[in-house]
């Protein structure tokens, strides 16, 4: 097994992170689904679909052929979307070295099973839960590929794993964090972009502050109630995997969540929305795996059920703002 990280997906995210561990020292190769971007990262620097302006460091290339990017590397880190992860890990695993670590940048609750994305891999890859590693936190690809100061955390069950991760992405520019609970960072993580889809909608109806820290404040409260039902340690959601990306994803205009709640809010069918903000909204289809794990485990989600109604079954936001708020009135609790 060589020392080289191969980084699975050439989005934003996964080209920011590919900079972040090259500047930390790692030789990295990137797997592009489109052989043009490939080559584009490979002979300029450049990913010319996302972050266009972003030079990439020396020690970062980058192929279309997913074995070529897998086959010995120490790491492999996952950046496509979350939807499409088991199809794709269905077709690299048999690359993996075995005893590879894995890295998850996914937010997102697959769809028919309501997993966990590290629940996926583990089933999909065939591996021991303790080779996955999860990256979470407020981590907007555009102000850390500016090195603009910035803080995540790095959670997995096994210390040597995540501490090997730790160091691999510490740079002047950004600091990592350990953390053994991987549910309540995973969880923090897909359950943001769901609200977030939420302060998009009620800034784009033209509501206030009162209005986006009721939101935020209590989307915090139910990704908590759900994390705990799932065995998450509540302090994590106090933290950067929770409050931390929850206030970035809701109060940046470079979050694609925000922006896609910004033109449902202004009346914009889901289709519309989608062609116009052209990127993945992770929220957009977490919210219906959400919804059913919540339902699930007996969890009130009322955010996530009006995101949901608004987004899958055409119900006009002022309607949702009108149940939120007729809602049984309840002693402010996270329980």
């Amino acid at each position: 097994m060589s020392g080289h990280v191969a980084v699975l997906g050439a989005g934003s995210w996964g080209t920011a992170f590919a900079k972040i561990l090259a500047d930390a020292g790692r030789d990295v190769t990137v797997w592009a689904r489109r052989a043009p971007v490939a080559e584009s990262i490979r002979t300029e620097r450049r990913n010319s679909e996302y972050l266009p302006d972003l030079l990439l460091p020396a020690g970062v290339t980058a192929t279309a052929d997913a074995a070529e990017a897998i086959t010995d590397a120490e790491v492999v880190v996952l950046a496509v979307p979350s939807q499409t992860l088991r199809g794709n890990l269905a077709e690299w695993a048999g690359h993996l070295h075995p005893d590879s670590t894995l890295v998850s940048l996914m937010k997102g609750i697959e769809l028919g099973t309501t997993k966990r994305m590290s629940e996926v891999i583990v089933e999909t890859a065939g591996v021991a839960a303790d080779r996955v590693v999860v990256v979470s936190g407020p981590n907007l690809a555009p102000e850390i590929a500016a090195e603009q100061p910035a803080a995540t955390v790095v959670a997995g069950t096994n210390s040597a794993r995540a501490t090997l991760v730790q160091s691999s992405i510490r740079t002047p520019y950004l600091r990592p964090y350990t953390n053994d609970d991987v549910i309540g960072c995973e969880l923090g993580g897909a359950v943001k972009n769901v609200i977030a889809l939420s302060y998009g909608i009620a800034t784009a109806m033209g509501f206030g502050d009162n209005t986006r820290a009721m939101l935020m404040t209590r989307g915090l409260a139910e990704t908590a109630r759900l994390g705990v039902a799932l065995g998450a340690d509540p302090i994590t959601f106090a933290g950067l995997a929770g409050m931390g990306d929850l206030v970035a994803s809701c109060s940046s205009p470079l979050a694609r969540n925000r922006t896609f709640g910004e033109h449902l809010g202004r009346g914009e069918t889901l289709e519309q929305a989608q062609a116009a903000t052209r990127q993945t909204a992770e929220g957009v289809k977490s919210c219906l795996a959400i919804r059913d794990l919540a339902r699930a485990h007996g969890v009130e989600m009322p955010i996530t059920e009006q995101v949901e109604r608004i987004c899958h079954e055409g119900m006009d936001p002022r309607i949702a703002v009108e149940t939120l708020m007729s809602r049984t009135a309840k002693p402010e609790s996270y329980e």
